[in-house]
Protein backbone atom coordinates (compact mmCIF):
# COMPACT_ATOMS: atom_id res chain seq x y z
CA UNK A 1 0.00 0.00 0.00
CA UNK A 2 0.65 3.40 -0.63
CA UNK A 3 2.56 5.99 2.28
CA UNK A 4 2.54 9.27 3.02
CA UNK A 5 4.93 11.10 1.09
CA UNK A 6 7.62 14.15 1.64
CA UNK A 7 7.17 17.46 0.63
CA UNK A 8 8.53 18.86 -2.65
CA UNK A 9 11.85 17.57 -3.18
CA UNK A 10 12.09 15.85 -0.24
CA UNK A 11 12.40 11.84 -0.13
CA UNK A 12 9.11 10.43 1.02
CA UNK A 13 8.41 7.56 2.76
CA UNK A 14 8.73 4.59 1.30
CA UNK A 15 5.61 3.72 -1.35
CA UNK A 16 5.17 1.37 -4.24
CA UNK A 17 4.52 1.82 -7.65
CA UNK A 18 3.10 -0.35 -10.14
CA UNK A 19 4.09 0.87 -13.55
CA UNK A 20 2.64 -0.37 -17.08
CA UNK A 21 6.17 0.06 -19.69
CA UNK A 22 7.03 -1.81 -23.27
CA UNK A 23 10.29 -3.32 -24.00
CA UNK A 24 10.77 -0.08 -26.51
CA UNK A 25 13.19 2.88 -26.40
CA UNK A 26 10.57 5.03 -25.48
CA UNK A 27 10.71 4.12 -21.76
CA UNK A 28 14.41 4.44 -21.36
CA UNK A 29 13.90 7.30 -18.77
CA UNK A 30 12.36 5.11 -16.75
CA UNK A 31 15.43 2.95 -16.51
CA UNK A 32 17.93 5.45 -16.01
CA UNK A 33 15.46 6.80 -13.23
CA UNK A 34 16.20 3.31 -11.39
CA UNK A 35 19.26 2.89 -12.29
CA UNK A 36 20.52 6.12 -11.14
CA UNK A 37 17.88 6.07 -8.11
CA UNK A 38 16.03 8.85 -8.90
CA UNK A 39 12.53 7.05 -7.52
CA UNK A 40 14.56 5.88 -4.97
CA UNK A 41 15.37 9.46 -3.91
CA UNK A 42 11.61 9.85 -3.83
CA UNK A 43 11.21 7.44 -1.44
CA UNK A 44 9.29 5.28 -4.49
CA UNK A 45 10.21 1.60 -5.05
CA UNK A 46 8.68 1.11 -8.70
CA UNK A 47 7.39 -2.37 -9.70
CA UNK A 48 7.50 -2.81 -13.48
CA UNK A 49 4.88 -5.00 -15.44
CA UNK A 50 5.23 -5.38 -18.77
CA UNK A 51 2.37 -4.29 -21.58
CA UNK A 52 2.13 -4.81 -25.27
CA UNK A 53 0.43 -1.67 -25.43
CA UNK A 54 -1.21 1.24 -24.66
CA UNK A 55 -4.79 -0.48 -24.22
CA UNK A 56 -3.46 -3.41 -21.98
CA UNK A 57 -1.81 -0.70 -19.78
CA UNK A 58 -5.56 1.26 -19.62
CA UNK A 59 -7.25 -1.84 -18.30
CA UNK A 60 -4.07 -2.40 -15.71
CA UNK A 61 -5.23 1.30 -14.64
CA UNK A 62 -9.19 0.87 -14.42
CA UNK A 63 -8.42 -3.16 -12.75
CA UNK A 64 -6.03 -1.56 -10.11
CA UNK A 65 -3.16 -3.63 -11.17
CA UNK A 66 -1.16 -0.40 -12.23
CA UNK A 67 -0.92 2.84 -10.20
CA UNK A 68 0.83 4.47 -13.86
CA UNK A 69 1.34 3.32 -17.34
CA UNK A 70 3.02 4.20 -20.35
CA UNK A 71 0.98 4.52 -23.28
CA UNK A 72 0.34 6.49 -26.53
CA UNK A 73 -1.45 9.02 -26.90
CA UNK A 74 -4.44 7.77 -29.06
CA UNK A 75 -5.12 5.39 -26.36
CA UNK A 76 -5.52 7.75 -23.48
CA UNK A 77 -7.64 9.95 -26.09
CA UNK A 78 -10.09 7.41 -26.82
CA UNK A 79 -10.63 5.80 -23.68
CA UNK A 80 -11.12 9.37 -22.07
CA UNK A 81 -13.56 10.40 -24.96
CA UNK A 82 -15.67 7.35 -24.61
CA UNK A 83 -15.99 7.81 -20.59
CA UNK A 84 -14.42 4.20 -20.04
CA UNK A 85 -12.79 5.42 -17.16
CA UNK A 86 -15.28 7.90 -16.04
CA UNK A 87 -15.35 5.43 -12.51
CA UNK A 88 -11.76 5.57 -11.63
CA UNK A 89 -12.45 9.91 -11.93
CA UNK A 90 -11.11 9.53 -15.80
CA UNK A 91 -7.31 9.45 -17.41
CA UNK A 92 -4.76 11.68 -16.23
CA UNK A 93 -1.64 12.85 -17.89
CA UNK A 94 0.99 12.75 -15.47
CA UNK A 95 4.26 13.30 -18.00
CA UNK A 96 5.21 13.56 -21.26
CA UNK A 97 7.10 10.77 -22.85
CA UNK A 98 8.33 10.60 -26.50
CA UNK A 99 8.04 12.43 -29.48
CA UNK A 100 8.80 11.34 -33.27
CA UNK A 101 11.60 12.43 -35.45
CA UNK A 102 12.54 10.84 -38.65
CA UNK A 103 13.27 7.22 -38.98
CA UNK A 104 12.18 6.31 -35.54
CA UNK A 105 8.41 5.13 -36.47
CA UNK A 106 8.64 3.10 -39.82
CA UNK A 107 7.15 0.43 -41.99
CA UNK A 108 9.09 -2.42 -43.03
CA UNK A 109 8.91 -5.33 -45.36
CA UNK A 110 11.00 -8.28 -45.69
CA UNK A 111 14.17 -8.14 -48.35
CA UNK A 112 12.68 -10.24 -51.11
CA UNK A 113 9.51 -8.36 -50.98
CA UNK A 114 7.73 -6.89 -53.84
CA UNK A 115 6.65 -3.53 -52.08
CA UNK A 116 8.74 -1.64 -53.34
CA UNK A 117 7.33 1.92 -52.28
CA UNK A 118 4.15 3.31 -50.06
CA UNK A 119 1.71 2.92 -52.99
CA UNK A 120 2.69 -0.78 -53.43
CA UNK A 121 0.93 -1.53 -49.88
CA UNK A 122 -2.54 -0.52 -51.26
CA UNK A 123 -4.40 -3.94 -49.57
CA UNK A 124 -2.11 -5.35 -47.64
CA UNK A 125 -1.69 -6.63 -44.22
CA UNK A 126 0.76 -4.30 -42.15
CA UNK A 127 1.47 -5.43 -38.77
CA UNK A 128 0.68 -3.12 -35.72
CA UNK A 129 1.26 -3.60 -31.91
CA UNK A 130 -2.61 -2.32 -30.90
CA UNK A 131 -5.83 -1.78 -32.91
CA UNK A 132 -6.67 2.29 -32.72
CA UNK A 133 -3.40 3.41 -31.56
CA UNK A 134 -0.82 6.01 -32.15
CA UNK A 135 0.62 3.58 -34.68
CA UNK A 136 -2.87 2.92 -36.58
CA UNK A 137 -3.14 6.65 -37.00
CA UNK A 138 -0.22 7.38 -37.92
CA UNK A 139 -0.33 4.58 -40.44
CA UNK A 140 -3.94 5.46 -41.82
CA UNK A 141 -2.21 9.66 -42.00
CA UNK A 142 0.87 8.77 -44.10
CA UNK A 143 -0.61 6.41 -46.19
CA UNK A 144 -3.16 9.00 -47.18
CA UNK A 145 -0.80 11.58 -47.71
CA UNK A 146 0.90 8.77 -50.17
CA UNK A 147 -1.87 8.21 -52.11
CA UNK A 148 -3.11 5.04 -50.89
CA UNK A 149 -6.75 4.49 -49.59
CA UNK A 150 -5.87 3.43 -45.85
CA UNK A 151 -9.40 1.13 -45.79
CA UNK A 152 -7.75 -1.10 -48.06
CA UNK A 153 -5.05 -1.92 -45.76
CA UNK A 154 -5.86 -4.80 -43.46
CA UNK A 155 -3.89 -3.73 -40.41
CA UNK A 156 -2.97 -7.16 -38.19
CA UNK A 157 -2.75 -6.83 -34.18
CA UNK A 158 0.72 -8.39 -32.68
CA UNK A 159 3.65 -7.29 -30.25
CA UNK A 160 6.59 -5.78 -31.56
CA UNK A 161 9.13 -8.48 -30.88
CA UNK A 162 6.77 -11.05 -32.40
CA UNK A 163 6.75 -8.46 -35.62
CA UNK A 164 10.24 -9.57 -37.48
CA UNK A 165 9.21 -13.42 -37.57
CA UNK A 166 5.93 -12.63 -39.07
CA UNK A 167 7.98 -10.81 -41.64
CA UNK A 168 10.35 -13.40 -42.17
CA UNK A 169 7.54 -16.24 -42.10
CA UNK A 170 5.05 -13.69 -45.21
CA UNK A 171 2.19 -13.77 -42.47
CA UNK A 172 2.67 -10.20 -42.75
CA UNK A 173 3.33 -7.64 -45.89
CA UNK A 174 4.84 -5.15 -43.38
CA UNK A 175 5.25 -4.63 -40.23
CA UNK A 176 5.38 -1.47 -38.11
CA UNK A 177 8.08 -1.39 -36.18
CA UNK A 178 9.60 1.23 -33.03
CA UNK A 179 12.85 0.78 -31.86
CA UNK A 180 15.12 -1.41 -31.34
CA UNK A 181 13.01 -3.34 -33.29
CA UNK A 182 13.29 -1.52 -36.29
CA UNK A 183 17.83 -1.61 -36.67
CA UNK A 184 17.32 -5.11 -35.39
CA UNK A 185 15.48 -6.46 -38.03
CA UNK A 186 17.33 -4.30 -40.72
CA UNK A 187 20.35 -6.03 -38.91
CA UNK A 188 19.56 -9.41 -38.84
CA UNK A 189 16.56 -9.93 -41.27
CA UNK A 190 17.97 -6.87 -44.02
CA UNK A 191 14.22 -5.84 -43.50
CA UNK A 192 13.64 -2.64 -45.95
CA UNK A 193 11.72 0.75 -44.90
CA UNK A 194 9.11 1.83 -47.43
CA UNK A 195 7.33 4.25 -45.32
CA UNK A 196 8.34 6.91 -42.43
CA UNK A 197 4.83 7.02 -40.31
CA UNK A 198 6.55 10.21 -38.92
CA UNK A 199 6.44 12.66 -41.96
CA UNK A 200 4.33 14.71 -43.74
CA UNK A 201 1.32 15.08 -41.57
CA UNK A 202 2.42 13.14 -38.76
CA UNK A 203 6.10 14.70 -38.77
CA UNK A 204 7.45 15.41 -35.44
CA UNK A 205 4.00 14.05 -33.39
CA UNK A 206 3.85 13.53 -29.83
CA UNK A 207 4.34 9.49 -29.50
CA UNK A 208 3.40 8.46 -25.71
CA UNK A 209 3.51 9.47 -22.36
CA UNK A 210 2.57 8.40 -18.78
CA UNK A 211 -0.76 8.64 -17.17
CA UNK A 212 -2.78 7.90 -14.01
CA UNK A 213 -6.51 7.68 -13.46
CA UNK A 214 -7.67 10.77 -11.30
CA UNK A 215 -8.82 8.24 -8.74
CA UNK A 216 -4.99 7.94 -7.25
CA UNK A 217 -3.79 11.46 -8.41
CA UNK A 218 -6.26 12.61 -6.22
CA UNK A 219 -5.67 9.78 -3.23
CA UNK A 220 -2.22 10.57 -3.88
CA UNK A 221 -0.94 13.92 -4.55
CA UNK A 222 2.53 13.81 -3.33
CA UNK A 223 3.29 10.29 -4.72
CA UNK A 224 2.16 11.54 -8.38
CA UNK A 225 4.52 14.72 -8.00
CA UNK A 226 7.43 12.25 -6.89
CA UNK A 227 6.90 10.32 -9.94
CA UNK A 228 6.87 13.02 -12.24
CA UNK A 229 9.97 14.70 -10.67
CA UNK A 230 11.90 11.51 -10.81
CA UNK A 231 10.87 10.42 -14.47
CA UNK A 232 12.11 13.91 -15.37
CA UNK A 233 15.16 13.58 -14.69
CA UNK A 234 15.41 10.67 -16.16
CA UNK A 235 14.06 12.32 -19.53
CA UNK A 236 16.55 14.94 -19.69
CA UNK A 237 19.54 12.07 -18.88
CA UNK A 238 17.91 10.34 -22.19
CA UNK A 239 18.90 13.27 -24.24
CA UNK A 240 22.27 11.63 -24.19
CA UNK A 241 22.12 9.03 -26.89
CA UNK A 242 25.04 7.02 -24.82
CA UNK A 243 22.68 6.56 -21.94
CA UNK A 244 19.97 4.83 -23.45
CA UNK A 245 22.64 2.57 -25.49
CA UNK A 246 24.02 1.65 -22.99
CA UNK A 247 20.42 0.41 -20.94
CA UNK A 248 19.03 -1.23 -24.21
CA UNK A 249 20.82 -4.37 -24.07
CA UNK A 250 19.08 -5.35 -20.55
CA UNK A 251 15.33 -4.27 -20.58
CA UNK A 252 14.70 -4.14 -24.76
CA UNK A 253 16.91 -7.64 -24.85
CA UNK A 254 19.26 -5.69 -27.90
CA UNK A 255 22.62 -6.43 -28.35
CA UNK A 256 25.09 -3.94 -28.48
CA UNK A 257 25.31 -3.88 -31.84
CA UNK A 258 21.73 -3.01 -32.74
CA UNK A 259 21.53 -0.78 -29.77
CA UNK A 260 24.18 1.56 -31.65
CA UNK A 261 22.34 1.56 -35.03
CA UNK A 262 18.58 2.83 -33.27
CA UNK A 263 17.51 6.35 -33.90
CA UNK A 264 15.67 8.11 -31.47
CA UNK A 265 12.82 10.53 -30.86
CA UNK A 266 12.52 12.98 -28.27
CA UNK A 267 12.16 12.82 -24.98
CA UNK A 268 10.25 16.24 -23.42
CA UNK A 269 10.60 17.65 -20.18
CA UNK A 270 7.19 19.21 -20.28
CA UNK A 271 3.74 18.61 -21.32
CA UNK A 272 2.04 21.08 -23.50
CA UNK A 273 -1.39 20.79 -24.57
CA UNK A 274 -1.13 22.73 -27.56
CA UNK A 275 1.67 19.71 -29.06
CA UNK A 276 -0.55 16.73 -27.77
CA UNK A 277 -3.83 18.47 -28.67
CA UNK A 278 -2.67 17.99 -32.42
CA UNK A 279 -3.07 13.98 -31.91
CA UNK A 280 -6.56 14.52 -31.13
CA UNK A 281 -7.11 16.47 -33.57
CA UNK A 282 -5.58 14.21 -36.10
CA UNK A 283 -7.74 11.56 -34.15
CA UNK A 284 -10.88 13.36 -35.27
CA UNK A 285 -9.65 13.70 -38.86
CA UNK A 286 -9.24 9.87 -38.82
CA UNK A 287 -12.17 8.73 -37.51
CA UNK A 288 -10.43 7.56 -34.05
CA UNK A 289 -12.72 10.49 -32.32
CA UNK A 290 -16.82 10.36 -32.80
CA UNK A 291 -16.26 14.59 -31.92
CA UNK A 292 -14.00 17.33 -31.53
CA UNK A 293 -11.79 16.91 -28.08
CA UNK A 294 -10.17 19.26 -25.97
CA UNK A 295 -7.53 17.42 -23.86
CA UNK A 296 -6.26 20.25 -21.42
CA UNK A 297 -8.84 18.93 -18.73
CA UNK A 298 -6.78 15.28 -18.69
CA UNK A 299 -3.49 17.27 -17.82
CA UNK A 300 -2.91 17.21 -14.14
CA UNK A 301 -2.24 20.73 -13.11
CA UNK A 302 0.93 21.57 -11.09
CA UNK A 303 4.17 21.48 -12.04
CA UNK A 304 6.45 18.20 -11.21
CA UNK A 305 9.45 20.26 -11.54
Amino acid sequence: MLGGSGGSGAPAQEQRIRLGIMPVVDVAPVHIALAKGYFAAEGLTVELTTIQGGAAGIQGLLKDELDFTFGNWVSFFATEAKGAAKNAGGIKLAADGYQARANMFLMLTGPDSPIKSPKDLAGKKIAINTFKNILELTARATLEANNVDPKTVTFMEMPFPDMQAALQSKKVDAAFMVEPFISKAERTLGAVPVLDAASGPTADIPIAGYATTGAFAKAHPRAVEAFRRALIRGQQDAARKSTVEALLPGYAQTDPETAALVHFGVYPISMEATRLQRVADLMRTYGLLEAPMDIKPMLLSGSPA
